[in-house]
């Protein structure tokens, strides 16, 4: 049979046609198939819920068999038009969902006895889609083929993990791939979240369509910033917070300086001491207890440690070794959760069977090849490319205290277009203080310590919903 020109160019276009969606067909199998196996039906001990929520594994990568395990909740209501946050903790090796997730902005939250899993009437899904991650790889369940990569970990490779992670997340969930996204974080986030950040903003600007990330602001809480200002804000906060005395806050303003990594002995001799003090009260909020369980698992397990920056309280013992108890033993509760065999297969966790107990914070991250003095130079950077910039700072922290931040945001240099003004909780009681630079927001919480939405859970739901909405929180009770 011999066809005309033009017919022979219809069949060959109809030919194509029909391949084109036999593939996307195929594709779209495909995804639904790997969001299917990644769906979280029910928790033990979980409370009831309507929204949907996945975890699993994506793989970053391929060569050296790098995975990194991620908890993803839809909004409760309307996720489809919904934005997307992701939620980092730091360490640098502590887990986003041992301390984000289930302990502090999650919808479930760990606690003792029968069940194990309570509703948090506060969580962040109310108003976003939620994504927790572990990582980089060795905390959490998140791991690696290639046992040489713990030896390597460092700001660099966790942002470049974390942004490979996304782009991989998006193609297994192609419907949030046109949402506003969003990345927040505290502590040791401080790295983690602008330097991810950047990546993200800088590769948008040249990755083809099906790489680009609809990313549009950052927001962090008690965040590691600037060495020199958070160290010297430290000690400051320590002594008009009456933690330290006179002549302990004169040795170490005499002895140390900030603005090195180098200690000289009465300076480390000094820190020694300053460190002690938080073995008896709890630095990362100073006016609840400690917890008193013999069985603590919390007691050593730090929020930003290792030889990560700032390196110079790195090399002091008391670094390493500093109480932490929310609840005051929640993170205890968690720990036996996570560790339950049922509750890992639930969440498709722990498929290579790690030698090690699950924890919220890795025994096995015990070097940290890189991490700059300042990200300062990175958060101007993101304000001048028109990212909007959140910053926000419980005020009963020791650890990165509201003093610190302060110090650190002055050094930024940037124009302030309303100063220290209050803001209200819709009981109309003052939830604390804002200063509005130019292109950036300091938000403070009276009463929260380190971990904000921990504290004072109503009020961080409160001001991530402005952040989301781009609004100001109310100057006047409501």
């Amino acid at each position: 049979m011999v066809f005309s020109g033009h017919i022979c160019i219809l069949f060959l276009a109809l030919l194509m046609g029909l391949l084109t969606l036999g593939l996307a067909a195929t594709e779209s199998d495909v995804l639904l198939r790997q969001q299917a196996a990644d769906r979280v039906v029910r928790l033990p001990g979980q409370p009831k819920v309507d929204f949907r929520q996945y975890a699993g594994y994506v793989t970053v990568n391929e060569t050296h068999g790098r995975a990194l395990f991620y908890w993803f909740f839809e909004a409760e209501k309307d996720p489809e038009h919904r934005p997307l946050v992701l939620w980092l903790n730091g360490g640098p090796g502590c887990s986003s969902i041992g301390y984000g997730a289930v302990e502090e902005l999650g919808p479930f939250l760990s606690q003792k006895g029968k069940p194990e899993l309570k509703f948090n009437k506060n969580s962040w899904n109310q108003v976003a889609n939620l994504l927790f991650l572990e990582s980089p790889v060795g905390v959490g369940f998140s791991y690696t083929n290639t046992s040489t990569d713990i030896q390597l970990l460092g700001d660099h490779i966790t942002a470049q993990d974390s942004y490979h992670f996304l782009v991989n997340w998006f193609k297994r969930f192609p419907q949030f791939k046109s949402h506003d996204f969003y990345i927040a974080g505290e502590s040791y986030a401080g790295h983690y979240v602008p330097q991810l950040s950047e990546l993200i903003y800088d590769n948008n600007k040249k990755v083809k369509k099906d790489s680009y990330i609809n990313f549009k602001g950052l927001m962090i809480g008690n965040a590691l910033l600037d060495d020199e200002t958070d160290q010297k804000g430290m000690i400051d906060y320590a002594y008009d917070h009456a933690v330290i005395s006179d002549k302990l806050y004169k040795e170490i303003k005499t002895s140390c300086n900030f603005s090195t990594e180098h200690l000289s002995k009465d300076c480390n001799n000094g820190l020694g001491k300053y460190f002690d003090v938080y073995k008896i009260i709890d630095m990362y909020s100073l006016y609840v207890p400690t917890c008193n369980s013999n069985s603590s698992s919390t007691r050593n397990l730090p929020v930003i440690r290792g030889d990560a920056a700032p390196k110079l309280f790195s090399k002091i013992e008391g670094w390493h070794k500093k109480p932490a108890g929310y609840d005051p033993c929640q993170s205890d509760y968690t720990e036996v959760y996570m560790n339950r065999p049922d509750v890992q297969e639930a969440l498709h966790a722990n498929v290579t069977k790690i030698p090690y107990p699950w924890t919220h914070c890795s025994d096995n991250i015990t070097f940290w090849s890189d991490a700059p003095a300042s990200i300062l130079p990175i958060i101007q950077k993101l304000v001048d490319g028109g990212l909007r910039v959140w910053v926000f700072s419980g005020d009963t922290d020791g650890r990165i205290p509201v003093t610190a931040t302060r110090y650190t945001l002055k050094k930024l240099g940037l124009d302030i277009t309303r100063d220290w003004t209050p803001w209200y909780t819709s009981n109309e009681q003052v939830g604390g203080w804002t200063v509005e630079y130019d292109g950036l927001m300091f938000v403070t919480i009276r009463g929260a310590g380190h971990q904000v939405p921990t504290f004072k859970p109503k009020q961080a739901l409160q001001i991530v919903s402005h952040f989301l909405a781009n609004s100001k929180l109310p100057y006047e009770p409501f």
